[in-house]
């Protein structure tokens, strides 16, 4: 046998959501699949990149814009970022995986809270980092420990926001207070997957940070609101030197040229965004309402997902509502056996959902 390098060993892979055509192989399921654990756009993908597509699906015989120059044109017109503050990956996972092949040295210490997003540990893992998890406090980061735990070995910190799987946010004040203590020589990398599902005053706008720090970078996805998910193509802002670093690390053509072409007509799909929103918006109070009706308690979120509290452990929900149809996200790697995480859905997907947890209860 050929010896794996040494920290292969330890690595446990990523665990998505089941995808449906497994579901129905393995159950053989002949109703309706609802698939509701990968915090998927239920509305689909944007119209207008479906349009985009269509139109230059003949060029998929051409390699893509190695520097995706459209892209980063429409988003400095949206977000005000030249495009020397920006870069482009497949998806907002490769970006983290960047970050940490450009500035994580073996035995570097990176802080993040435990549970956060999966990737995070994994990626200490294949770089060699020093993994330093801060439990949270009642499902939110626990910044202040965050704060204490920075020392001279410290080179990343992560703070997913909202938090995956909790969907729990750092508020603007504290946010501000965190990144004034942060040492100049450590980066902060902000995730904000699910920004676009929040309308909240006390939500930090760490755009305004770019020309403020040298050592942030932000994390954003077309996966989420966009329904561009597989399509894989995540973008991320920070000051042109870090940018630069990261590029330097890349794979040449790391963006596909549908996405690339995708995610620019996306941008300009106002109208289909706000549609989202307000999909998430409505689903939210409607799943509140009736999770309080049945006596489940949950985390009140920030994102397009809700994670769901139960007595004992959730694997037993999680199987039974895969026999009626209902894919659903358990989070026991993320030390929440008893929960499950939750897509907030369509409203007939929604009812549906209650409907299997009313029959299961």
């Amino acid at each position: 046998m050929i010896e794996l390098r040494n920290f292969v060993h330890n690595i446990r892979p990523y665990k998505p959501g089941k995808p449906i055509e497994e579901v129905i192989r393995e159950l053989g399921i002949k109703e309706e699949i609802i698939k509701l654990a990968s915090n998927e756009n239920p509305l689909g993908p944007s119209p207008k990149a479906v349009q985009a597509i269509m139109k230059k699906i003949d060029n998929t015989n051409l390699y893509p814009d190695d520097n995706c120059f459209y892209l980063k044109k429409k988003m400095e017109e949206k977000f005000g970022q030249p495009p020397e503050n920006i870069i482009v990956g497949s998806g907002s996972v490769e970006l983290i995986e960047l970050t940490f092949k450009a500035y994580v040295n073996p035995g570097d210490e990176i802080i993040m809270s435990e549970p956060s997003f999966i990737m995070y540990k994994i990626a200490c893992q294949i770089f060699g980092g020093k993994r330093i998890a801060i439990p949270l406090k009642d499902f939110r980061h626990d910044i202040e420990t965050m704060s204490r735990s920075i020392n001279h070995k410290t080179k990343i910190v992560i703070v997913d926001n909202p938090i995956n799987p909790t969907g729990t946010i750092v508020k603007k004040d504290v946010f501000e207070r965190f990144i004034k203590q942060l040492p100049e020589n450590v980066l902060l990398v902000v995730d904000e997957a699910y920004r676009e599902y929040i309308e909240d005053e006390n939500y930090p706008n760490t755009l305004e940070y770019i020309a403020k720090r040298k050592n942030i970078v932000i994390l954003h996805t077309f996966s989420k609101i966009y329904g561009l998910a597989g399509l894989r193509i995540g973008y991320g802002f920070s000051n042109p030197e870090i940018i630069a670093a990261l590029m330097k690390v890349r794979l040449p053509f790391n963006v596909n040229l549908i996405a690339q072409i995708a995610a620019t007509a996306a941008l300009d799909d106002t109208e289909y965004v706000e549609k989202s929103f307000k999909n998430n918006e409505i689903g939210k109070k409607y799943l509140y309402q009736e999770l309080d009706r049945l006596k489940l308690k949950y985390t009140p979120t920030y994102g397009n997902f809700i994670l769901v509290h139960f007595n004992n452990e959730a694997k037993q929900v999680f199987e039974r509502a895969q026999k009626r149809g209902l894919i659903l996200r358990t989070v026991r790697e993320y030390s929440l056996p008893n929960a499950l995480r939750i897509t907030i859905g369509t409203p007939s997907q929604n009812k549906k959902l209650i409907e299997v947890l009313k029959s299961i209860l």
